[in-house]
C-alpha cells in the first residue's frame, strides 16, 4: 500500500499549465501554422506593420524634438560613403595633383614628380576613413529609430514617454513574441523531421520531380534567407556535414530529395564541389539548387564580389534579389560577433523580420564571356534590383588581408601613365 498525498495547490497549477499549453498550440495552429499550409492571410502582419511604423515614425519625431529643444545635434548615419568622392582616373587625380603644385606645363614635366606621393596617400588615408570592406559586416545604420537599444544612438533625447513606450516593447517581444516564435522555430523542426522522414518512404514518380535543371544564385545577408526562398519553391542545397541538430537535419532532408553535402576535407577541392555540381545540374529530375556566391553574409546594403566556381559550370542562373526591411530588425548575421544562439535570439525578440524578394529573368553565359565576367553581370542585375550597391571586393576580406593583385594593379596604372607620357614625349 502506497500512501499518496496530493496537494491541491500543485494540481491546480498542472491543470492550468496544460489549459495554457492546449490554447497556445490552438491559437499557433489556427491563426498561424493551418493558414500558412494553405496560403490564407487574415491582414494581421500587414495590420501589424502599418502600426509599427506609425509608432517609429512618432518616436523618431519626439527625439528629434527633443534634440532641437537642447540645442543638440542628432547622430546621422552616413548613407553610402562618409567621404565624397568623384569617378575619376588615377591619370587626371595625378595631373590635377602636379597643376596645382606646380606653374610648369604638364607636358614638359618629369617622368616622375614627388608631389605624385600624395595621390597615393591620400588613397591610402580614404580607405582608412571610409573602408568600403569592413562597413559592410557591421549592423546596418538607421535614420529613424525602430524602439530596439542596439540601433539607437540618440538615447540622450529619449524622453520619459518613449522610455515608458521602450519598456513596453521590451515586454511585448520577450513576454508574447520570443515564446511565439520560439514555439514555432522547434514545432517547424520537429515537423520538418517528421515529414521529410515520411516521404523518403513514398513512392515518388518521375512525373512529380521538377523537370527545370539549372542555379538559382542570391545575395546573402542571414541564415534565413535559405528559409525564405524554401517557402516560395523547392531547392536543392549545397553545404557541408555538420552534427549535432543540423546533422539530424540534413540526414532528414537528403531523405525528402537529393542535396548536395560535402565533408569538411572535400570542400576546398574545386574540381571535385564543380564536379558535384554540374552532374546534379545535368539530371533535368533534381531540384535547382540553390547557391549564395558571396560566400558569407553582408549588411543589407551591397552586393560583393561572387565567387565564379558556380558560373564556370555552363547552366543556367536564376539571379533572386533579397533586400530586407531594417525599420523592424536587423537581419544580418556577423558571424565575428554574435554566435548563433545569440543571433536567434536577437532575431526572435525583433519586431519583424521583413523582406521583399525580386526573381530574375533567367541569365545564361554569353558567347565570348568568362565565368568572371558571367558572374559580374549577374551581380549587377541582383544589386541593381534591390537597390544595393555594387562593389568588386571579395567578402573574404572580412578574415582576410588584401591580395597582392590589387595593389599591383594600381602599381601597373601608374607605370602605364609614365611609360605613355615618356612615349608621347619621345614621339613629339
Amino acid at each position: 500500500y502506497f500512501l499518496l498525498n496530493f496537494n491541491p495547490f500543485d494540481n491546480l497549477l498542472c491543470i492550468l499549465l496544460g489549459i495554457s499549453f492546449t490554447v497556445w498550440f490552438t491559437l499557433l495552429l489556427v491563426f498561424i501554422i493551418v493558414p500558412a499550409i494553405f496560403g490564407v492571410s487574415f491582414g494581421i502582419r500587414q495590420l501589424y506593420m502599418k502600426t509599427l511604423l506609425k509608432i517609429f515614425e512618432w518616436a523618431t519625431h519626439r527625439i528629434e524634438r527633443g534634440a532641437k529643444d537642447n540645442n543638440h545635434l542628432l547622430y546621422k548615419p552616413y548613407s553610402n560613403a562618409i567621404i565624397a568622392k568623384e569617378p575619376t582616373s588615377l591619370e587626371e587625380e595625378i595631373k590635377e595633383i602636379r597643376r596645382s603644385g606646380s606653374n610648369r606645363d604638364l607636358d614638359h614635366a618629369s617622368e616622375f614628380e614627388m608631389s605624385d606621393i600624395f595621390y597615393f596617400c591620400r588613397q591610402g588615408v580614404e580607405s582608412i576613413m571610409d573602408d568600403e570592406v569592413t562597413k559592410r559586416f557591421s549592423a546596418e545604420e538607421l535614420e529613424s529609430w525602430n524602439l530596439l537599444t542596439r540601433s539607437n544612438y540618440n538615447f540622450q533625447h529619449i524622453s520619459l514617454r518613449l522610455t515608458v513606450l521602450w519598456g513596453l516593447g521590451v515586454v511585448i517581444r520577450y513576454g508574447f513574441l520570443l515564446p511565439l516564435r520560439v514555439t514555432l522555430a522547434f514545432t517547424g523542426v520537429g515537423l520538418l523531421v517528421v515529414l521529410t522522414s515520411i516521404i523518403g518512404f513514398l513512392p515518388n514518380g518521375s512525373e512529380n520531380k521538377p523537370k527545370n535543371g539549372g542555379i538559382c544564385v542570391a545575395n546573402h545577408t542571414s541564415p534565413i534567407d535559405v528559409i525564405i526562398l524554401a517557402s516560395d519553391g523547392c531547392y536543392a542545397m549545397v553545404g557541408q556535414i555538420h552534427g549535432g541538430l543540423m546533422g539530424v537535419i540534413q540526414k532528414s532532408m537528403v531523405k525528402a530529395c537529393p542535396h548536395i553535402w560535402f565533408e569538411r576535407s572535400e570542400v576546398k577541392d574545386r574540381h571535385l564541389v564543380a564536379k558535384r555540381l554540374s552532374d546534379h545540374v545535368e539530371d533535368k529530375t533534381k531540384l535547382p539548387i540553390l547557391i549564395f556566391p558571396e560566400g558569407t553574409c553582408i549588411n543589407n546594403t551591397s552586393v560583393m564580389m561572387f565567387k565564379k566556381g558556380s558560373f564556370e559550370i555552363g547552366s543556367t542562373v536564376y539571379p533572386v534579389a533579397i533586400k530586407y526591411d531594417p525599420r523592424f530588425g536587423d537581419a544580418f548575421w556577423n558571424s565575428s560577433q554574435f554566435g548563433m544562439v545569440n543571433y536567434l535570439l536577437r532575431m526572435m525578440s525583433s519586431w519583424a523580420i521583413v523582406c521583399s524578394v525580386w526573381y530574375l529573368p533567367p541569365m545564361t553565359r554569353e558567347e565570348g564571356e568568362d565565368a568572371v565576367q558571367f558572374a559580374n553581370r549577374v551581380k549587377a542585375a541582383i544589386a541593381r534590383q534591390g537597390g544595393l550597391v555594387d562593389l568588386l571586393w571579395d567578402g573574404g576580406l572580412k578574415r582576410g588581408k588584401v591580395k597582392d593583385t590589387f595593389k599591383e594593379e594600381q602599381q601597373k596604372l601608374y607605370s602605364k601613365m609614365l611609360v605613355g607620357t615618356q612615349e608621347d614625349r619621345s614621339r613629339s
